[in-house]
This record gives structure tokens, C-alpha cells and sequence, in this order.
């Protein structure tokens, strides 16, 4: 069982485990409260940014951060699909959960880049280190996707193993060397 599951599927399950909670209570928190809810850690970069820069009044603010909110939860929405997708042993070794954790790592990414450069402007330190290492978390495992080899699959009735996927053009390897 260990061999089937690939590192990048192993950490994007690690990845969803701490994403999932932690984006849908901040997500939460904004769509129950918006005036209190936008002015905690995770979500206050955004808020600072749109009132110091933009000039944005209190409803348009608002606004803004159910939009947010509304990302994140479509990132935990990804990352749930890809849960569930791992779960079933042929789905994971076919790599048919990869585009699902793709989808959540990149809107996670840009969400998190955004939010960090937003703290970053406003001077708001410990926000920027929140989302800094978020966004390094997810960018460690867009790596990991880039760069490992697919599965073989196991032989059927005396063949080769086969790729579990076609793999294209390897740029630092090659698997049959």
C-alpha cells in the first residue's frame, strides 16, 4: 500500500489536512461577521490595504472580503475533492487527483502571494510571516508535483511495468536510464 501513494500526494494530503480547517474558519468568520471578522490575522492584510490605499469605504470593504472569503472556501473545496480522490487506490495511482490538488495550490498560491504582499504594504510583520509560510507550504509541493516521476503500475500477466500516466519529456531524468 505504502508504493502507491507518491510524495506529492502524501504532502498535498498533509497540506489539505491543515488548509481545510484553518481557510473555512477564517472563512467563516467573515461571512458571520464581516466588520469583526475581516480584522483577524488571516484576513486583516486586505482589509488594511483597501481602507490606507484604496480609500474604500466600510461596504465596499466588506465586499472585498466576502470575495476572499469566497476564494478560500473554493480552495477548500479543492483541496476536498483531492481528499476524496485519494481515498480510491486507482484514482491516486492514475494521478486523476493531481489536477484537483493543482487547482487548489495555485488559487491557494496566488491567495496567499496576494495577501502577503498586501501586509507587506500596510507593515503589518507577523501577517506577512503567516502568509509567507503558507504560501512556501504549497509552493514546496507545486515542486514536488513538477519534478517526481509517476507510478508504475504493476505488470498485468507478465508484461513491463507501465507509467501509470504518459509523462512526456523529463527535464532532469530519464526513468529507463
Amino acid at each position: 500500500m505504502i508504493q502507491n501513494w507518491r510524495i506529492s500526494s502524501f504532502n498535498g494530503a498533509l497540506l489539505a489536512c491543515y488548509f481545510i480547517p484553518t481557510w473555512t474558519i477564517a472563512a467563516f468568520r467573515i461571512m458571520i461577521s464581516p466588520l469583526q471578522g475581516v480584522y483577524e490575522r488571516p484576513n486583516v492584510a486586505l482589509v488594511l490595504f483597501l481602507n490606507d490605499h484604496l480609500q474604500l469605504g466600510t461596504m465596499s470593504t466588506v465586499r472585498y472580503a466576502w470575495l476572499m472569503a469566497l476564494g478560500k472556501l473554493t480552495v477548500v473545496a479543492f483541496f476536498a475533492v483531492f481528499l476524496m480522490f485519494t481515498t480510491r487506490a486507482s484514482i491516486r495511482q492514475s494521478g486523476g487527483c493531481d489536477e484537483a490538488l493543482s487547482m487548489a495550490l495555485g488559487l491557494g498560491s496566488f491567495i496567499s502571494f496576494a495577501s502577503m504582499i498586501m501586509a507587506a504594504k500596510v507593515g503589518q510583520a507577523a501577517v506577512v510571516q503567516l502568509h509567507a509560510t503558507e504560501l512556501l507550504l504549497m509552493l514546496g509541493t507545486v515542486v514536488l508535483i513538477v519534478f517526481e516521476p509517476p507510478l508504475l503500475r504493476l505488470p498485468a500477466a507478465g508484461g513491463r511495468a507501465q507509467p501509470a500516466r504518459d509523462t512526456g519529456f523529463y527535464g532532469l531524468s530519464s526513468p529507463s536510464s
